[in-house]
């Protein structure tokens, strides 16, 4: 019995600390689901695998030729009820989304817990060094590779004073950006145009250099550039 408690104690003990690991790295980097979170996954998924693997210790009410067990069966709720923690991390503003990877880290936690409950202890070392790799190492390695960086951008003109839509296409071409379909609209009680747009440059410098045209132009009322990243 004691070498029982002990075992369940070490799945347990190794579940946390690799959910931990896993988490302080969200931690650190200000994400709402951390360092508790994770660990509580991963202890969590630990705990359900455990109910399996010592399933004749509570399931005794039945011969075993007469029910069979799938202990995969539980494994395959635990990845599946996951989803819904992860879907509540997962945030959408606009053309921003964050949260995605923060779901996918509470995601493979699980499947780390599930390893760790079964007693896979050396697939669960790799698993988490694996995790941990992508989270910063693979962040680093992102960060300086080229990506189209997207903004929302709106500009208002005077209703009598306003530039027509290739001359604001062109404009933003110079500026280093390409533009999506525009929109338009009469606000201000008729006296002004908006326009909305979709912008895409490859350069973060590029919308300093767009706000000092905009600003230079007379003709503009009101402008706004709302970046959107993930």
């Amino acid at each position: 019995m004691e070498r029982e408690w002990l075992n369940i104690l070490t799945h347990l003990i190794v579940a946390t600390l690799a959910g931990g690991v896993i988490g302080l790295e969200r931690s650190y980097h200000g994400r709402p689901a951390g360092f508790r979170t994770h660990i509580l996954v991963c202890v969590a998924s630990s705990l359900l695998m455990l109910v399996t693997m010592y399933q004749a210790k509570w399931f005794t009410g039945a011969l075993p030729d007469t029910v069979r067990v799938d202990p995969t069966r539980m494994a395959q709720g635990i990845m599946t009820g996951i989803g819904f923690l992860g879907a509540g991390v997962i945030v959408r503003e606009g053309l921003t989304v964050r949260g995605l990877t923060t779901a996918a880290s509470i995601w493979v936690t699980a499947a780390i817990g599930i390893l760790a409950g079964v007693g896979f202890y050396s697939t669960v070392l790799i698993g988490s060094v694996i995790t941990i790799g992508t989270l910063t190492v693979f962040r680093k390695i992102e960060s300086r590779m080229p990506s189209q960086i997207f903004a929302n951008s709106t500009i208002i003109f005077g209703r009598d004073n306003h530039m027509s839509e290739s001359e604001i296409r062109e404009l933003l071409l110079k500026n280093g950006f390409s533009v999506g379909n525009i929109s338009r609209r009469l606000t201000g009680k008729g006296e002004q145009l908006e326009y909305r747009m979709t912008v895409c440059t490859l350069d973060s410098g590029n919308i300093e250099r767009l706000s000092k045209t905009l600003l230079g132009l007379a003709s503009i009322v009101e402008f706004n550039i709302s970046m959107a990243r993930d």
